[in-house]
């Protein structure tokens, strides 16, 4: 293994969350050991345009800014040459490795873990089946049922049934919960299309705005709970962090909350006694060993107040990763300082994909 690793850092991507992957890139790339590493910037526009060099982060971030795709990095307009593009663009950047930031759907769900694979590159984070399980939360779901990890009851609605039976599909909805109750796209991050009804109109503009995002729409009920996350770093052995609590000043933890919302606050550690700490941190691990994840993930719970019962949520394999969100301020809080949990991870990436270890 060479003394100096060259590092790839990809991000942007073609999902909703574009923008917050270009904060996340921000980000790794202030903080990376830059006199232990050579770093390749890597930049996936919202088109899914592919380019390298170090002005690309800004060039993609004034297009974000500007709200449009214009100046866009890369050239290909169509899939199949965005998909050579990224191929070539692999092949010659001769990186040892690659720290995949990106969030979401064509990104964080399998879908560039396995263009890493078939390119031979190692990455940070799970491959590709625990990251598309992990991504849909319905298929999560039924690995944490088979596993006798509690998490909360739901159903699964079909984009097209809703639109076809819209009354129907809210008769059977009503029949089997109350409210209120939480729509999800089955597959998105970072809160985006998901809202909270507490009637038949707000459960009807849920499901509509769910079906923006995703064919498949999760519904479960809304219960009264403590927001707890912790941090997993490992793989065959992995570690849980001190668990962190979010309380958000909004009536959920949603988009606008996540990341605009400066009355949001995180507290970290959690203020927890120590069983239900031991409690939390073992069903993290048992969920983040449940999905086979490897590198990182973040496990989120329901924490319900009045019986103290520990719901999962879900597991987030590419979390937030600037230096104030919550998975590196888990691991400040655990003893691992940002650079250093950069490191880490790096050496888990080539311990697992390429069998040397830093």
């Amino acid at each position: 293994m060479p003394e100096r690793l060259r590092i790839g850092v990809i991000f942007g991507g073609t999902s909703g969350e574009h923008d917050i992957s270009l904060l996340t890139a921000r980000g790794v790339l202030g903080a990376i050991d830059t006199t232990r590493y050579d770093v390749v910037p890597i930049g996936i526009s919202k088109s899914g345009r592919w380019a390298v060099g170090d002005d690309v982060l800004e060039r993609l971030s004034r297009v974000a800014e500007a709200g449009h795709d214009e100046a866009e990095p890369g050239t290909s307009t169509d899939s199949i040459g965005a998909l050579s593009e990224a191929l070539s663009l692999l092949s010659n950047a001769g990186v040892d490795a690659v720290f995949p930031l990106l969030h979401g759907p064509m990104g964080e769900d399998g879908t560039l873990q396995g263009l890493l694979e078939f390119c031979g590159v190692p990455y940070v984070g799970c491959g590709v089946a625990a990251s598309a399980v992990a991504m849909d939360k319905g298929l999560a779901k039924d690995v944490f049922r088979s596993n006798s990890i509690p998490t909360l009851p739901w159903t699964m609605v079909q984009r097209g049934r809703w639109q076809g039976e819209r009354e129907r599909v809210l008769a059977d909805l009503e029949s089997s919960f109350s409210y209120p109750l939480f729509v999800k796209p089955a597959n998105l991050g970072s809160s985006v299309g998901i809202s909270k009804a507490g009637n038949h109109e707000a459960l009807a503009a849920g499901l509509d705005l769910a079906a923006r995002y995703d064919e498949r729409l999760l519904v479960e009920p809304g219960i009264d709970a403590r927001e707890i996350e912790i941090a997993i770093l490992g793989n065959s052995d992995p570690q849980a962090s001190v668990p962190g609590e979010i309380r958000p000043r909004r009536e959920f933890y949603d988009y606008k909350a996540k990341y605009f919302d400066d009355a949001t606050e995180l507290i970290v550690p959690a203020v927890l006694d120590d069983p239900v700490t031991r409690e939390l941190q073992s069903l993290a691990i048992r969920s983040f060993e449940a999905l086979a994840c490897a590198g990182l993930a973040r496990v989120d719970f329901l924490l319900e107040r009045g019986t103290g019962k520990a719901w999962i949520s879900e597991v987030n394999t590419m979390p937030g990763f600037t230096e104030s969100s919550m998975y590196p301020r888990l691991w400040e809080a655990s003893g691992v300082e940002y650079s250093a949990l950069i490191d880490r991870l790096l050496g888990l990436a080539l311990e697992l994909r390429s069998g040397c270890v830093m």
